[in-house]
């Protein structure tokens, strides 16, 4: 199985929607869906992984002068 983490966020994202799909439709063998829950769960770690690691490098950039204290990232404060 190839590492989930090589693929960028945008076509792992799209392919574990593909597999959300293909699983909620519910007409595949349940051997087939224990393959594809399983690829799914590698995919949800490896896209959980390149969340974190890209909420790690926006709280560097947000450094605040020298004190070094990251500012965490505040989703609502863009939705106004």
């Amino acid at each position: 199985m190839p590492d989930p983490t090589a693929q960028t966020f945008e076509s792992a994202l799209q392919k574990l929607e593909g597999i959300v799909k293909r699983l909620e439709k519910g007409d595949i063998s349940l051997e087939q869906s224990l393959k594809l829950f399983e690829e799914g769960i590698g995919l949800s770690h490896g896209l959980r992984k390149q969340l974190n690691e890209a909420e790690s490098r926006v709280e560097i950039l947000m450094k605040s002068g020298d004190d070094h204290v990251p500012k965490p990232f505040d989703l609502d404060q863009d939705r106004g």
